[in-house]
């Protein structure tokens, strides 16, 4: 699956495609230079350094699942965001934070939800920390509802994530 948009937000065309079998590395610094901006109040850097290899080994397993899809958006050929699905989960979304506000993550978001539904979903669910405020108010603005499921993420410190889902 390929698209290329031109986002009203965006200084440059954001094209999506699928992530490659060998771009673990690329997908792990996207997730990491998201995450330690906007977690830096869940997951003091000095503190809790990112956890690359955990993320690197995630990353390999995904790539390599076939019930897994994986997209990189680019800007002039430049990795800024990626996001993953599967059959029921939208498991990833991350965005560079230098492409923060300019649609890229609605972009990667309603890319991710179209291809649920050609996949043949109907209700869609994910996970985000319980104090990632910015992401809540973004899943909140596109219908997500919260629902009553938590569960405690396992790197350090261990805060809560909280569940969302969305009829398709």
């Amino acid at each position: 699956m390929d698209a290329s948009t031109g986002l009203s937000g965006s200084i440059e065309p954001v094209h999506i495609r699928d992530a490659r079998g060998d771009e673990a590395e690329t997908l792990l610094a996207i997730q990491r230079g998201a995450c330690v901006d906007a977690f830096a109040h869940i997951f003091p850097p000095e503190r809790y350094p990112f956890p690359d290899d955990d993320v690197r080994a995630l990353w390999r397993d995904a790539l390599s699942d076939p019930r897994i899809d994986a997209y990189v958006a680019e800007v002039a050929g430049a990795p800024i965001g990626s996001v993953s699905v599967d059959e029921e989960w939208l498991r990833t979304l991350y965005v560079l934070p230098s492409h923060w506000s300019h649609g890229v993550g609605s972009e990667l978001h309603d890319h991710a939800l179209a291809r649920m539904r050609e996949r043949g979903a109907v209700r869609a669910r994910l996970w985000t920390l319980e104090d990632n405020w910015p992401a809540r108010r973004f899943y909140e603005r596109r219908g997500w509802q919260l629902t009553d499921e938590t569960r405690v993420v396992p790197f350090p410190p261990n805060p809560i994530d909280v569940q969302y889902a969305k009829e398709l």
